[in-house]
């Protein structure tokens, strides 16, 4: 029933179109195109304008003929860099691109196989729930399309975002909240040779303050780190101005305010020391969730992978998601694997196996039969 040869053409066309984050108008309008051809209700919005990126989300539907509740299906089709020039290759069962670029299967093995699932339903004339889909954009790098994607149209209440590694039936039911951390340190510039006891070193500040953190695994639940640490003078001024950026990340919320809290602690504790003065902003990026096992949408997700075949773990991830904001804002939402694997890395693949089952899933979900 499901078309496997197409499912592959259809991926290997999507990886070829450039969409780096930002850039995702081309993919954009292939996307809405091909759901436009399989006859389903399609749209879009102009999410992209109020962030810097010349794509838009595609939203589509396929009204139901089934009482089942209906399932938004969701993926982003925006990529990190190197994503321009992608060459994908096909050997053994396993799709890898040449070796500059990355692959893309993050997320596009998502977006292929929910297009290929609904032209399976289609095609065969499937039983199915009402299916809604959204393809956002700008998902790397802070999630900003689904945060700014009008969901007021779409009638679903719960959905699966297929955006995770690992072989097809995992299911994440827990994934962390993030805070962003962003500090900037001043002190007092002098000659570092002639009077260096008159200045007061940011660097030096800002260097004590970090050393006190804890941070990368801070707990099994949270984690911190520091990414930017940027101070640029001659050797010979004592630095009055240092900017760090960092982040944290905890399942618990509770942690994860005090793990932000912690780090400011540590810097105004170094600044009051050396008597440099802080400016520090910490803002929300992104919220937890946390699904119970028993839960009915894990259950029906569980179910549907038994049907075809595939045997279901439950799994958490240190990473953040479109499901993190749909759960925020109503939408009860989870994350599935689709086998890809080394993402955001120029050794990222996926096997034609997983490929293939991340459809068959869609359609056990979409139908609630075989596929």
């Amino acid at each position: 029933m499901l078309n496997g040869d197409r499912l592959l053409e259809t991926f290997l066309e999507y990886v070829q179109i450039d969409s780096e984050t930002l850039n995702e108008k081309n993919m954009s309008q292939r996307v809405a195109s091909d759901l436009r051809t399989l006859g389903l209700e399609v749209w879009t919005d102009d999410a992209g304008a109020s962030f810097g990126s010349n794509g838009v989300n595609v939203y589509a539907r396929m009204a139901g003929d089934s009482p089942s509740s209906p399932m938004l299906f969701s993926a982003h089709v925006d990529t990190v860099k190197p994503g321009n020039g992608i060459v994908p290759i096909v050997r053994d069962g396993i799709i890898s691109s040449e070796g500059d670029t990355i692959l893309a299967a993050d997320d596009k093995s998502a977006v292929a196989a929910v297009v290929e699932a609904l032209r399976t339903v289609r095609e065969n004339n499937l039983a199915h729930r009402t299916v809604e889909v959204i393809f956002s954009i700008a998902e790397e790098g802070g999630l900003h399309g689904i945060k700014n994607a009008d969901l007021s149209a779409l009638t679903a209440k719960k959905s699966v975002v297929l955006d995770a590694g690992g072989d097809v039936g995992h299911i994440i039911t827990s994934a962390p909240g993030q805070m962003s951390f962003e500090a900037h340190i001043t002190g007092k510039a002098a000659h570092a040779g002639a009077c260096p006891e008159e200045g007061i070193s940011a660097i030096q500040a800002a260097a004590a303050g970090i050393a006190s953190m804890k941070l990368l695994r801070v707990d099994h639940e949270t984690t911190a780190n520091i990414a930017v640490f940027k101070s640029e003078y001659p050797t010979n001024i004592v630095p009055d101005d240092a900017h760090i950026m960092g982040e944290a990340r905890s399942h618990d919320p509770q942690k994860l305010s005090l793990q932000t809290e912690h780090m400011k602690k540590c810097l105004e504790d170094a600044c009051d020391k050396y008597g440099a003065k802080l400016t520090c902003k910490i803002d929300t990026v992104y919220r937890s969730y946390r699904f119970d096992d028993d839960d009915p949408i894990v259950t029906e997700v569980r179910d549907a992978c038994e049907r075809i075949g595939i045997e279901p773990k439950i799994a958490s991830t240190g990473g953040g998601s479109d499901a993190n904001v749909m759960n925020y804002r109503g939408i009860k939402s989870i994350v599935l694997s689709t086998g890809m694997d080394a993402i955001h890395t120029k050794s990222e693949r996926i096997t034609v196996k997983n490929l293939t089952d991340t459809a068959r899933l869609c359609i056990a979900l979409m139908t609630g039969g075989r596929a």
